[in-house]
């Protein structure tokens, strides 16, 4: 069991550590351009695209926990399927993107509300890397459907060849050409191509025969009814989720700011820690996906509560560990993040919240996955609305008295009773299960 978990999780840790390096890539090569508006054109457009893809991340989460449900109940047909109604919706999806983005830029910029210089450079990247939306999206439904099918190491090879991709493009472009902000879209769009590639040629070799003379008399069942409703159903409620939880981290953000640009720099810092554990989590978070929804789907119990119980012990072991690491090195992480000593010696205030991420997230992070393999999206749904009120009420209470402190205690209180309430409800989701 444990060998079939880390053979998931383990490739998935490394994509997930892979993500952040499309954006430093871009960083590194215009912060060396001569001006500081190419770095806010940059930080502005990575941060817009971040936020509209990750509204949409329904399509890996969905697919994932309908596919390992169809690959345990051994069904072709709804394996094939389940990826077919995620790569409709997700062109669907793009197209109103592509078709919308002037709207859509413009919206963009009332809230984010950049400099005029910015404004341009921003204008230009946005629209250039908005032809990316078909390839990410697709994209994510094809990993969501590879998790599904108990493959991590194709998402893996995905993620290698956009990050080699981008860069030697991008060097390219900007270097080789002097395309400058454009050279640096153009390569970000070229390496989301590239993954999309990877992804179909790679899905060929592995999976042609499944789809040899099948996928054809399938087509006519992608828009059943009733299948459709229970698609749309779950992806609502991890869309309703998804914006749940960006509207805590976005105004997490903005209160930081709010506060002073040394409290908003101490907090970037500290989330870094936040983000580090997260992406290791989320390693054994994607196998929970794909063996728990495909025990589901198998109607198999005693192995669904057996790799429940693995889980946990993985998750135990992490937290501990980076509990540990926290506590004997965090500050010397801190300090290969920024050689601002003022940032650093400001964030000793508020470094004992840092310590206590992994313990507060550690009920979620692996209940998130169960609960995607269990296709169990109104939990999910439940737990981050009570979370997210937990952490507007707790903030908005308590914010004028302790500031920074009240934004840290109300950040993992959020996390906790997300955690809290699907341990809740996963003693009474279980009575019926696989039975």
């Amino acid at each position: 069991m444990n060998r079939e978990i880390l053979r998931i999780a383990l490739p998935s840790i490394v994509s997930n550590i892979t993500v952040p390096l499309l954006g430093l890539v871009d960083v590194a090569i215009v912060g060396h351009l001569g001006a500081t508006g190419y770095i806010g054109a940059i930080a502005v457009g990575g941060m817009l695209f971040n936020v509209i893809y990750w509204l949409f991340a329904f399509l890996r989460m969905g697919t994932s926990g309908l596919t390992s449900q169809a690959f345990g109940a051994h069904s072709i047909s709804e394996q094939i399927l389940s990826l077919l109604r995620a790569c409709v919706v997700a062109l669907i999806i793009a197209a109103i993107l592509i078709l919308c983005q002037v709207p859509l830029r413009q919206l963009s910029f009332l809230i984010v509300s950049p400099t005029a210089e910015v404004a341009t450079l921003t204008q230009t990247y946005f629209h250039i890397c908005i032809w990316g939306a078909p390839a990410m999206l697709l994209l994510y439904g094809l990993t969501g459907w590879f998790i599904g099918m108990q493959n991590a190491k194709i998402p893996l090879w995905i993620a290698i060849v956009q990050n080699l991709t981008n860069i030697l493009c991008s060097l390219l472009f900007v270097y080789g050409l002097n395309m400058k902000i454009e050279g640096v879209a153009t390569g970000t769009l070229i390496a989301q191509y590239a993954g999309l590639l990877t992804a179909l040629v790679l899905g060929r070799k592995y999976y042609l025969p499944l789809f040899a003379g099948r996928t054809m008399p399938l087509l006519n069942q992608i828009w059943n009814k009733e299948a459709m409703l229970r698609f749309f159903s779950i992806n609502r409620d991890i869309f309703l989720r998804t914006l749940c939880l960006v509207a805590v981290t976005m105004y997490f953000t903005a209160a930081g700011a709010a506060q002073s640009n040394t409290i908003l720099a101490v907090n970037t810092l500290l989330m870094q820690l936040f983000t580090l554990y997260s992406y290791i989590m989320d390693g054994f978070a994607f196998a929970g996906e794909a063996m728990c929804g495909r025990f589901y789907g198998a109607r198999d119990k005693r192995s669904f509560m057996l790799t429940v119980k693995h889980l946990w012990l993985w998750g135990l072991i992490m937290a501990a560990l980076f509990t540990l690491v926290y506590v004997l090195g965090g500050k010397h992480f801190l300090a290969l993040l920024t050689d601002q000593a003022s940032v650093i010696d400001a964030s000793g205030e508020y470094f004992f919240w840092a310590i206590l991420i992994p313990a507060a997230g550690l009920l979620t992070f692996i209940w998130d996955g169960i609960y995607i393999g269990l296709t169990a999206s109104r939990v999910m749904l439940v737990s981050m609305a009570s979370g997210a009120t937990v952490f507007f009420a707790l903030y908005l209470s308590t914010g004028p008295m302790w500031g920074n402190h009240a934004l840290w205690l109300a950040f993992l209180c959020y996390l906790l009773t997300r955690g809290i309430v699907e341990s809740i409800i996963f003693r009474r989701y279980t009575r019926g299960l696989c039975s």
